[in-house]
């Protein structure tokens, strides 16, 4: 499975892991489950937030940050099936920001 990132993604990452240092070990440990299961687990800490059928999804996960000692972060992404790509959107500290930047999610999944 390959990952990548969006521009707004990278600065926004940038910004808080340096605030939060454990940020940078936490996503790798968010790609692992990732890779097991793209389209979440049922719970509450997953949400699709929009998908075309059976190969496109925008995806919200509640994140774990040791930094902060809950899931306190969002990130959001978009996973294509049938590329088996995973492209991070968004991620925010859920004490700056009430909720996800639903233009950049239209943006990106429509291009």
């Amino acid at each position: 499975m390959d990952f990548s990132e969006s521009d707004e993604f990278k600065k926004e990452f940038k910004k808080l892991s340096k605030k939060y240092r454990t940020l940078v070990d936490d996503l790798e440990v968010v790609k692992k489950a990732i890779r097991v299961n793209p389209t979440g687990d049922g719970t509450k800490h997953w949400n699709i937030l929009r998908h075309d059928g059976e190969t496109k999804y925008a995806m919200k996960m509640r994140m774990m940050c040791r930094a902060v000692r809950g899931s306190q972060f969002r990130l959001i992404y978009l996973y294509e099936s049938e590329l088996v790509t995973v492209l991070f959107i968004e991620m925010y500290f859920k004490g700056m920001k009430e909720c996800e930047d639903k233009e950049r999610i239209d943006r990106y999944f429509n291009n």
